[in-house]
């Protein structure tokens, strides 16, 4: 049996023993937990986080390898077979590391104060674990620790992280709490007090990517400790509580063999006091089978928001995944009592809603978000609201906030297209003033890398900083989206003016090579050019090249139709994009990867590229493209993903073009039909509504769409809107082996750049 097949028997085994008390009958319709491999993206360069969470939650209890480089950026990579603790915050498919943090491990035998390291492990408290020992669903993780012969099991709730380990037997055992630990970045401040025999408190202060983290815990051990000793690194401290720089804590007592130890650690961004009110809330009893079927049950609640019918179990398995790690991110931010910190540092009260944190909005903007609009309605406005604080407490919107920290990291004022779908689209609990304030004031100040300069020369020299093209597309975008709230509420100037900004893309374009190029303040290009190069010291793209950045036109097909010379050059050279040579060259960066010709799948910019066909009234082009996607970049495998996860865009991409349609424009409430995979899906919707996408003659070589219909009636046009997936229905798409050069051919069939 290879290791691939152990695996999924303990998976499914884990699934089934912990759905025992579901009926039958809810089985079949609920128990999609067990289709979900959190393995897969592990592997290779997806950086998924592996670990216990629930959907959205604030903790991410899971296994942290020693850090060895970029993919290991989650604290964990599958390759790896070294254990240096159990952390409770970590991050999920980001290119950049941090976290790894409030690290716990169980240990027997003498007592090694130092962690150890990659290249000596022995010499440290570190354990080897065998991955056939190691097994992991929605809410569960396991695995044994082949160095102490400890087996470890972890769940979680939203707040708090148990622990349930089973020892040996052993008159030197314990739990190492770790707080110098994390995945890169520095401990700047540690603290650890013991309150009693049981309890014990404190707090981790670090500085990383995230500038000023602070994290506060309480933890509880379910038998009292006959021996707390502290060290600040290597030094041995007196008295049951300690401040320093490299904080451990080492609570020891006697085991019998297989005696069961529970520890629970309940984490807070505000104080000590809160992190045990969170454990008194959450997780008050030693019930740790319920806290996993807790979690299971808040999982298969989520994902059976999505139901697919395939015979295709890869396929499914792949699904479900992808649907699984778009509510890893964004996390909770406050305690039970309703307060979190701000990104000001005040610590603030219950604001009516639920917090958030951790938005990757470069990456998610672009179809994670605007599944939620689909998935997660109740979830939503809490998110925006979220925002809305971070921009009272910081002046300007979150551009990729993390746990209290603006990081200012990658291009664009990236809120705003999210913000925005979500007042168009109609949510509730939005203050849409306050939003327009909102996005008004962080598209004109001078927050964001150009944006001084844009106003000021109307566009931004490439002399002036790098990135200056990606900059500016990527404000394009935004401003367009404020330009139709301005609509929405009535300010006619303003809803002109933003218009006008949102066509600044054409500024860039160079009608000699027919791309986006630097432009210098004299108004020279910058040379030398070359499209395919993405070293980055030829830094006017952001992590691409010319290729790929001339399709970040989202929020105007049509006119970068007009730029390319109309619909058969924009084809043409769509063509091409898909046909030239995938060589880049040496200083490329990493995050081009999934490479089709010199489309990169494997990096977010070139997400909708595929869908850009439909403009042109040649949708039958996206088809072949999506189909070789969905089924050769997205494998069950853990090098299943082409690029990093980057907190749910990659998965998102998948989880809406498996169903048959992309949200091109993210906030012009229209999905763009390429190519369903499944027979049929069928989506939960508010008020008891469902709407339905069956697919006729299915199969792997009939990938073309032939005719579609809408509820019942014929449906010519090559989109769907929100509000027609709102209402609820059927969509049925008949397929078949040759294209039909008919469909969406026509001017009133094609997507436009308009809202619904």
């Amino acid at each position: 049996m290879n290791y691939f097949v152990k695996k999924s028997v303990l998976i499914l085994g884990l699934a089934l023993a912990f759905g025992s008390c579901q009926k039958d009958s809810e089985k079949k319709i609920d128990n999609l937990t067990q289709y979900v491999d959190p393995f897969i993206g592990s592997g290779g360069h997806g950086h998924v986080f592996v670990g216990a969470s629930v959907p959205f939650g604030g903790i991410q209890l899971g296994p942290s390898n020693f850090y060895k480089g970029w993919d290991w950026s989650s604290s964990y990579h599958f390759s790896d077979s070294i254990v240096k603790g159990f952390t409770h915050l970590n991050l999920s498919g980001t290119g950049i590391s941090d976290l790894g943090e409030l690290s716990v491990l169980p240990t027997v035998g003498v007592r090694k104060v130092w962690s150890g390291n990659q290249d000596r492990p022995k010499e440290g408290y570190a354990s080897l674990y065998n991955k056939t020992t190691e097994a992991v669903k929605p809410g569960y993780y396991t695995v044994e620790l082949e160095d102490y012969n400890i087996k470890v099991e972890l769940s979680a709730t939203e707040r708090v992280g148990i622990h349930k380990y089973t020892f040996p037997a052993n008159k030197e055992s314990r739990v190492i709490v770790d707080l110098s630990e994390g995945n890169s970045d520095i401990a700047v401040e540690t603290f650890i007090r013991q309150i009693n025999d049981t309890t014990f408190e404190g707090y981790r202060y670090s500085k990383g990517w995230a500038e000023d983290e602070r994290e506060y815990f309480s933890l509880i051990l379910s038998k009292p400790v006959k021996n707390f000793v502290i060290y600040n690194e290597n030094t041995k401290l007196e008295g049951n509580e300690a401040k320093g720089k490299l904080i451990k804590g080492f609570l020891e007592f006697s085991t019998t063999e297989k005696e069961i130890l529970y520890l629970k650690m309940g984490v807070s961004p505000v104080s000590m006091k809160n992190a045990l009110a969170n454990i008194q809330a959450e997780i008050p009893n030693w019930d740790f089978d319920k806290v996993v079927a807790d979690a299971d049950a808040k999982w298969n609640k989520e994902l059976s928001k999505v139901t697919i019918k395939t015979e295709d179990e890869a396929k499914k398995r792949v699904f479900y995944t992808a649907l699984y790690h778009t509510m890893i991110a964004p996390n909770l931010y406050n305690d039970a009592n309703g307060e979190y910190r701000g990104t000001d540092k005040k610590v603030y009260s219950d604001p009516g809603f639920n917090n958030y944190t951790l938005f990757s909005l470069w990456d998610t903007y672009r179809a994670a978000h605007p599944l939620f609009t689909i998935t997660q309605p109740g979830r939503v406005s809490d998110m925006i609201n979220s925002m809305l604080l971070i921009f009272k407490q910081q002046g300007k919107l979150p551009v990729w906030h993390l746990r209290g920290n603006e990081t200012n990291t990658m291009p664009g004022y990236s809120a705003i297209p999210v913000i925005v779908d979500a007042c168009l689209k109609g949510f509730e609990g939005i203050n849409l003033e306050e939003a327009y304030l909102a996005v008004k004031t962080s598209a004109t100040g001078d927050f964001e890398p150009g944006v001084k300069d844009m106003l000021k020369y109307g566009y931004i020299p490439a002399d002036h900083g790098p990135e200056s093209v990606a900059s500016a597309m990527e404000y394009a975008i935004s401003d367009w989206a404020i330009s139709k709230l301005a609509e929405k509420l009535g300010k006619k100037e303003d809803a002109k003016y933003f218009g006008e900004r949102a066509k600044g893309y054409k500024k860039y374009f160079d009608p000699e090579t027919r791309f986006m190029r630097g432009k210098m303040l004299d108004g020279n290009w910058r040379t030398p050019f070359d499209p395919v190069s993405a070293q980055h010291r030829i830094n006017d793209y952001c992590e691409g090249n010319a290729w790929q950045y001339l399709w970040m036109v989202p929020q105007d097909p049509e006119g970068l139709i007009e730029l390319l010379g109309g619909d058969k050059h924009f084809v043409a050279k769509l063509d091409e994009l898909f046909s030239r040579s995938s060589k880049l060259d040496e200083g490329a960066s990493m995050d081009i990867s999934g490479l089709i010709g010199q489309y990169a799948h494997g990096n977010e910019p070139s997400h909708h590229t595929t869908y850009m066909y439909a403009y042109a009234g040649e949708q039958y082009k996206t088809a072949d493209k999506v189909d070789y996607i969905l089924n050769e970049l997205y494998t069950d495998k853990p090098d299943g993903l082409s690029g990093n996860e980057d907190c749910g865009q990659m998965s998102a991409w998948y989880v809406f073009s498996s169903m048959g349609f992309y949200p091109v424009n993210p906030s012009n409430g229209m999905y763009v039909f390429g190519r369903p995979l499944f027979d049929e899906v069928t989506i939960a919707l508010p008020d008891n509504k469902n709407f339905k996408v069956e697919t006729e003659n299915n199969s792997f070589k009939n990938i073309y769409i032939q005719s579609v219909t809408l509820n019942g009636k014929k449906h010519s046009k090559s989109f769907i809107t929100h509000k027609e997936i709102l209402k609820g229905g059927e969509l049925k798409f008949v397929m078949g082996p040759k294209p039909n050069l008919e469909f969406g051919k026509k001017q009133e069939d094609r997507p436009k750049s308009i809202v619904y």
